[in-house]
């Protein structure tokens, strides 16, 4: 029998035998995530062992009775009259874990939770729509948002008040409040005053609303390049002169626009632009937010140089760095760019990659009961590994018999120099090896569809413009993987884990998965890819489409209907669903010359004009559509006699050349040719010169002269139409 969780009711018993036997399924070799341990075996089990998201899972053996989202929970809290306590995470969030130690494995507070609550627990990378509504409330509340996000609901759905973390009780970590205090006077106001809580709900629901869908008509026009511009200015404004990005601790790599920078430069010429793209490149792949042993990149900077990060590693956070350092390579050239989309892509097919094809989604900030052990190191240990290499490795390294965390060294390079860098390889090397036999941290092994479109892009553009087939390669496994097992009855899944596909997906996961396809048909000119892409962008349109507003919602009109149908209206870690769609549009159009695709991203263009005039950093990746739809994007279709290979130096020149506003296409002459034709129009009809490799470079279906040579197609794509 399952031991009762503290101030809770017994479980039913077919719920009860379903709660034992999900345990016992698990197997002897089934670590329970709990202190909460009699010989092994976990005391208290809730109704998440029997979900699937590794979060929740993580909650299985709290002595709260966690419910998922759903139904269930809110008819429980109308039948009880009790209150929801909803906490949104994710399973690789540290502080997440904290307030699980701290608060939700605290028998008391636990028992608070079952008298006085309903407590329902929600991951956030499965449920992006949930975490969208309810962080929009948090943030209206209290001007800031994060994770752990602690929200009180009404049965009906509706927010009274939230935060984050939340301590466990008044005065630890210096706050006044904590969440034990918290719980019991909130329980009593909802208890006693529900009219105070009408009023709150009302106006905060009321509110909620108005910022996620906008009531506002489109305007008349799309927006010009002016917002391009003011968001340069701006981010001028607050850059960090010395160690690049924003002049602000914590740093996180998505709040400085690097891929916006470079396209304002490649237009513009404007040399300060380009200055801060690179010096924030730099500043980031020299410091400890880069692991300098296994590549890829942490969260974020806790200080303002770089140097310790929150050590937890994102899946999209390294994807969408991976195609800005490639970026930054085409417009430099400089090879140690070069060197860090490697060790990113790497990184990638290393750690993430499962052995389907797919990528998984996280690795966690914590092993061993700390944060960042796994990553750190003191000076005796590195003598002791690294021997004669020792002393050149810790001066080049910046460490120190102090350490700059906690008394152990986040490995950094002070001093950059290639030479160095490659001598110390095998020292290097020989630490790599030494960090994998320590404990790892968790490694949350779920596929999120959209994570999986943004891994695509980096892995196909990065692995097209280094010449690196085994990235190329990577990502067509991805690509077959996501299409292959999480579409099902023609609709794409949100996630996938353990052979089982969960919900369906959401507006980002369609963009990002249609943006990669289009990435891999770029590096492999296969017409699939863009077939795929043109079929999933329709998908998208049907699902998400708003043809009276402009735009698209982030849920589908048949996903469950939340406090409000959410527009995106800002870019985070992630680009929003909304900004890579409309960029997505614009591509289609080049490529099939069909005008609809190019009307959607006006539309939305038209739709958000108002928040890119007044606030153009807020969407900055909408920003790379605009600088798009404002440009002559380049139409290049690269032909070559049958039975013969792709010309290399044609590739060559594509390869190296920022173009970031284009429509790449490329076949033998012959049955492919036709096959690629059939899917791109701006590949019909067009044949070699004299069975000569030859490039069509076009701009809207006007053709220049056929270039028959890699010197006259670098000729023609090199022109630059700067803003009007």
């Amino acid at each position: 029998m399952l031991a009762p969780l503290p101030g809770a009711a017994p479980f039913p018993e077919p719920l009860a035998r379903r709660l034992a036997d999900a345990v016992r399924a698990r197997g002897p070799s089934y670590l329970p995530h709990t202190r909460h341990l009699v010989d092994g075996v976990p005391r208290f089990t809730n109704r998440l062992v029997l979900e699937r998201s590794p979060y929740l899972l993580q909650h299985a053996h709290d002595p709260v009775s966690w419910y998922p989202w759903g139904d269930e929970a809110f008819e429980e809290a109308r039948r009880t009259g009790r209150p929801v306590f909803l906490s949104i995470g994710y399973s690789t969030c540290h502080w997440c874990h904290v307030m699980e130690r701290e608060s939700f494995e605290d028998e008391e507070i636990a028992r608070i939770l079952n008298e006085r609550y309903v407590a329902v627990k929600v991951d956030r990378e499965e449920r992006p729509d949930v975490d969208g509504i309810y962080m929009t409330a948090v943030q209206l509340l209290t001007g800031g948002g994060g994770w752990p996000m602690t929200v009180w609901l009404t049965p009906e759905r509706e927010p009274f008040f939230g935060g984050t973390y939340f301590p466990p009780r008044d005065g630890a970590r210096g706050t006044i409040r904590g969440l034990r205090g918290l719980l019991d006077e909130l329980a009593d106001l909802y208890a006693k005053d529900r009219p105070r809580v009408a009023a709150a709900t009302g106006s905060l629901v009321a509110a909620v609303r108005t910022a996620l869908a906008s009531a506002e008509p489109p305007a008349d026009a799309p927006p010009g390049s002016a917002p391009i511009e003011d968001a340069v200015a701006q981010i001028g404004r607050v850059f960090d002169p010395i160690h690049g990005g924003l002049r602000a601790a914590p740093k996180f790599p998505s709040s400085l626009p690097v891929r916006l920078l470079l396209r304002h430069h490649r237009r513009t010429g404007d040399p300060e632009a380009l200055h801060m793209a690179i010096l924030t490149l730099e500043k980031m792949a020299a410091g400890g937010i880069h692991d300098q042993l296994g590549g890829g990149f942490h969260r974020y900077s806790t200080d303002a140089e770089w140097i310790v990060p929150h050590f937890e590693k994102m899946l999209y956070d390294n994807a969408l760095l991976a195609v800005a350092y490639a970026e930054a390579w085409q417009v430099t050239g400089r090879r140690d760019l070069a060197r860090v989309t490697r060790q990113t892509l790497d990184y990638l097919l290393r750690e993430l990659t499962s052995p389907e094809g797919g990528l998984w989604s996280a690795t966690d900030a914590d092993s061993e009961g700390e944060e960042g052990r796994f990553f750190v190191w003191d000076e005796r240990e590195l003598r002791d590994a690294l021997g004669p290499d020792a002393d050149r490795f810790i001066a080049f390294h910046g460490v120190t018999r102090e350490g700059n965390f906690e008394g152990r060294n986040v490995l950094r390079v002070p001093r950059p120099n290639d030479e160095t860098w490659d001598a110390l390889a095998p020292a290097r090397a020989r630490l790599y090896a030494l960090r994998a036999r320590r404990p790892a941290p968790l490694r949350d092994e779920k596929v999120l569809a959209g994570w999986n479109g943004l891994a695509v892009s980096a892995l196909a553009f990065g692995g097209r413009v280094l010449g690196e087939r085994r990235y190329v390669d990577a990502a067509v496994r991805a690509a077959e993987f996501v299409l292959g097992r999480m579409v099902e009855d023609g609709r794409l899944r949100r996630s996938w884990l353990a052979g089982e596909a969960g919900g369906p997906a959401f507006l980002d996961d369609h963009a990002f998965l249609a943006q990669g396809l289009l990435d891999l048909f770029e590096a492999t000119f296969e017409p699939r890819w863009l077939s795929a892409a043109l079929e999933l962008s329709e998908r998208l349109e049907q699902l998400f489409g708003d043809p009276a507003g402009g735009g698209w919602f982030t849920t589908a009109a048949d996903q469950e209907q939340l406090l409000a149908r959410e527009k995106p209206t800002r870019d985070g870690a992630e680009p929003s669903g909304a900004s890579v769609a409309a960029l997505n549009a614009l591509r289609l159009d080049a490529f099939t010359t069909d005008a609809r695709w190019r009307g959607r991203a006006e539309a939305a263009l038209r739709h958000y004009r108002d928040v890119l005039e007044t606030q153009p950093t807020a969407l900055q990746d909408l920003l790379l559509a605009l600088d798009f739809a404002t440009d002559a994007p380049r139409e290049v279709v690269l032909l070559w006699p049958e039975g013969e290979p792709a010309p290399e130096p044609f590739l060559e020149v594509l390869r190296r050349t920022f173009l970031p506003n284009r429509a790449l296409a490329g076949a033998a002459e012959g049955d492919a040719a036709a096959r690629l034709g059939a899917v791109a129009a701006i590949a019909a009809g067009k044949a070699t010169v004299g069975r000569r490799p030859t490039a069509y470079v076009c701009e809207r279906g006007a053709c220049r002269l056929p270039a028959i040579a890699p010197e006259k197609l670098a000729a023609q794509i090199k022109p630059v139409r700067p803003y009007r």
